[in-house]
């Protein structure tokens, strides 16, 4: 189904970020939530009822909606697949969050699969739509920092266990600090520079076992079964480079860095897993940096969803497309073969650098 006004969304997953997506996604004009869908009926109702959204129920109930033209896919990454080639074969166009599928293939196939249907891909991190990302990007277009070369960026710090009351599927295959925080990092170097080429990486492990540290599972072990440190080496299909570390394994927490160094200066960016922060421009000839106040979009996640059903009225193309996070996936998921296999690991598919949106681009306004 398609036309005028606001566009059908419908929710599977109602966990722990399901709260952030349903208090702006009802809060946007351009989307109509209709329909929260869980495994678990109570926590469907509780959620619905929590956010004013009219049904709920199982996930079949929603797919046979057909004033639900959107999927918003908030389960768990080894589901993802699964509940998204259902949600093309209903007709729906998909919002899935991160990461896209669990191997290249099966992202292929998705994307085919939705191609073929004449319905549409998008993908998280949509907090590279925000005021904090789009306005460092729309400085680095410009040429404030002359030709960009080079970048670092680093995620560290003890790992989610502490705070998650479920935090096994983030150590399991799908996850892991290189699926689970990777794509922030990986989404806004590809803005930033364009497609990825090829990778170098090393990883550790530091433990076998995890334990729970709140909720009613608190003290309960878990196992890990992916690498809990990467560091890469990337290189850009137009010559750039960065260095990126992904970790759940340090007791000294630093996140949110991302630094693009070019011919005439360097830009520290804010953290690319929120929507907001200024940036800061540090040029050679100075010894005080410019601060870059952010200019934008200050709503949070759901504004991909926004993206997405403005594209879908309107036939341009979704800014955080399924081919984007798709060629993310390939680049995480290169990372982790390279640290496995020891060499380096090259990167076939390409994309476009994505254009910054334009300062004005918002969310919360009524466009359709």
């Amino acid at each position: 189904m398609s036309g005028a006004g606001p566009v059908g969304v419908g929710v599977v997953g109602a966990g722990v970020i399901c709260d952030t997506y349903l208090e702006n996604m009802t809060s946007f004009p351009d989307l109509r939530v209709l329909f929260v869908a869980d495994i678990d009926p109570e926590r469907a109702r509780a959620k619905a009822e929590a956010y004013g959204v009219p049904a709920h129920g199982g996930y079949a109930d929603l797919l046979a909606r057909d004033d639900i033209e959107i999927v918003v896919n908030l389960t768990t990454p080894d589901v993802h697949i699964d509940l998204d080639l259902m949600a093309i074969v209903a007709g729906k166009s998909i919002w899935s969050e991160k990461p896209l599928a669990l191997d290249g293939a099966t992202a292929a196939q998705l994307l085919a699969a939705a191609d073929a249907a004449g319905v549409r891909v998008a993908c998280a991190p949509d907090t590279v739509l925000g005021a904090g990302i789009q306005t460092a990007l729309r400085a680095i277009a410009r040429g404030d920092i002359g030709e960009p070369l080079t970048a670092v960026t680093v995620f560290q710090g003890p790992g989610p266990e502490s705070w998650h009351p479920n935090p096994d599927f983030l150590y399991a295959r799908g996850a892991g600090p290189l699926l689970d925080m990777g794509p922030y990092y990986v989404t806004t170097l590809v803005h930033a520079f364009g497609p990825i080429a090829r990778v170098t990486a090393m990883a550790s492990k530091s433990h076998g076992e995890r334990v729970v540290g709140s909720g009613p599972r608190q003290g309960e072990r878990f196992p890990v079964e992916v690498p809990t440190h990467h560091s890469a080496l990337i290189g850009f299909s137009g010559g750039q480079s960065a260095q990126s570390t992904f970790s759940f394994q340090n007791a000294l927490p630093r996140a949110g860095v991302v630094e693009i160094s070019g011919t005439e200066g360097t830009l520290v960016l804010p953290d690319p897993n929120a929507f907001v922060g200024d940036s800061a421009l540090w040029r050679f000839d100075a010894s005080t940096p410019q601060v870059l106040p952010a200019v934008g979009n200050h709503h949070g996640r759901g504004s991909g969803v926004v993206d997405l059903a403005r594209a879908l009225r309107g036939g341009a193309p979704e800014t955080a497309g399924g081919a984007l996070a798709s060629h993310v996936l390939d680049a995480l998921l290169a990372i982790g073969e390279a640290a496995e296999t020891g060499h380096p690991v090259e990167i076939t598919s390409r994309v476009p650098r994505p254009e910054p949106l334009p300062e004005s681009w918002d969310p919360a306004l009524r466009t359709l």
